[in-house]
């Protein structure tokens, strides 16, 4: 359905350094920058796994308030986003545990990245 998508960052190199944190317990990791002779100057830059998924891109104008959910495998990796998150300087928008309102096994935590975005991670196995 979607196969990639961006938000735009105030300071890339604050949201690169808080990017690189939070989703390296989920194995995603910065897989591309685009040069800047394509984009006019302006710092892109792509994560993923193998191809990039999620872009950020440096804007004057972040746009604040969007949600992004990342999946996890794992429960454990949804505690280590929250704790590598907040240590990057992201603000708690939600503790890891159990949203049994979405369904019986919605493990998930949400952080509000340095421009106000709200990220997740969530698991939905079993544990």
């Amino acid at each position: 359905m979607i196969d990639h998508t961006g938000i735009a960052v105030a300071d890339f190199d604050r949201a690169k350094a808080f990017y690189d944190a939070a989703l390296a317990p989920l194995g995603a990791s910065l897989v591309m920058m685009v040069p800047q002779e394509h984009t006019g100057g302006t710092k892109v830059g792509g994560y993923g796994y193998d191809r990039p998924q999620f872009w950020l891109h440096e804007d004057a104008e972040p746009g604040k308030g969007r949600h992004y959910a990342f999946t996890a495998d794992k429960r454990t990796e949804v505690d280590a986003f929250y704790e590598a998150a907040m240590a990057a300087g992201g603000r708690d928008n939600g503790k890891p545990g159990l949203r049994p309102h979405y369904h019986p096994n919605y493990y998930g935590a949400f952080v509000l990245d340095p421009d106000g975005n709200n990220i997740e991670a969530v698991c939905h196995a079993q544990e």
